[in-house]
């Protein structure tokens, strides 16, 4: 089982927490990890791209010239594709984006995830995340103790709403419950931290 440092919001270590080898410690599979990023993203895609048809664009109502005699090729509508102002053959039209994977899929990407932050060493374990109060300054203090300077995932057991308020100004933070943890945000941020609930709750959703 691989073991990680449950630390405190000052840095220090408290304890030592070993993960559940059936989540944290499979061995990553790239391919499933990109295909969960990009269903992910797909299902993100507003998809209300739009053109005109020849149906639907203004005009075009009388045949522009005779059908036979005038030694121009014929025509029946100045609205035709070939024409400016024309429709627009085979355009874009409103459209869902989104796929869905198998469930089994879809929890061997979350796993992957979470162990390749592992393996990483980006994974950081808090003992507790409590603020008394909404202060950027509190948790930009707390960013500092755990050594992290970039991007970074912060995932709950439970939304607070203090932590939340503190840490919604900062750039490249982002906060997750333990139940909205999912592919995309885990890969995109260096760092992951996850207090000790969280880590219990998302092994008893996913062993």
């Amino acid at each position: 089982m691989p073991k990680v440092s449950v630390v405190n919001t000052t840095g220090q270590q408290v304890e030592e927490l070993e993960l559940a080898d059936s989540v944290f410690g499979v061995e990553p599979h790239v391919h499933v990890l990109h295909s969960a990023v990009v269903m992910q993203q797909a299902s993100e895609r507003s998809g209300t791209h739009k053109v005109k048809g020849r149906s639907e664009v203004r005009g075009g109502g009388r045949k522009p010239w005779k059908q036979k005699g005038t030694g121009r090729a014929r025509q029946g509508s100045i609205r035709s594709p070939q024409w400016k102002g024309g429709g627009v053959v085979f355009g874009p039209t409103p459209r869902s984006y989104a796929f869905k994977l198998p469930k089994k899929v879809r929890r061997l990407a979350i796993k992957s995830a979470l162990s390749s932050k592992v393996i990483d060493q980006d994974l950081i374990v808090l003992d507790e995340l409590l603020l008394n109060a909404p202060k950027t300054k509190e948790f930009v203090k707390i960013l500092k103790n755990l050594n992290v300077e970039r991007k970074a995932l912060v995932v709950a057991g439970e939304y607070n709403d203090n932590v939340a308020l503190s840490l919604r100004n900062i750039p490249g933070i982002k906060l997750v419950t333990a139940d909205g943890i999912n592919v995309l945000d885990v890969m995109v941020h260096d760092k992951l931290i996850m207090t000790k609930e969280a880590v219990s709750l998302v092994e008893g959703a996913l062993s």
